[in-house]
């Protein structure tokens, strides 16, 4: 990518729009370069039950197994 990049700086080095690569790189005109990556979104943890604040602050509540009941097969039952 940055080899790329410096093709495309080199030529507007020559025209006179940009005269320091890391500004070039950086603008926000030359994002399509790629140089420069995004900040990436922060992980959330997300919550799969319909009402979560009913169910405490367990974090392991989506996967609670009843013990009372044993899993059965087809051929079991």
């Amino acid at each position: 990518m940055i080899y790329r990049g410096l093709y495309h700086f080199s030529v507007a080095y020559q025209k006179g729009l940009a005269s320091d690569p890391v500004k070039y790189f950086a603008a926000r005109e030359n994002q399509d370069l790629g140089i420069v990556k995004r900040k990436r979104k922060p992980n959330i943890k997300l919550i799969g039950a319909p009402f979560p604040q009913q169910l405490g602050e367990t974090p392991e509540f989506l996967f609670k197994v009843s013990h009372q009941t044993p899993l059965r097969t087809a051929m079991q039952a």
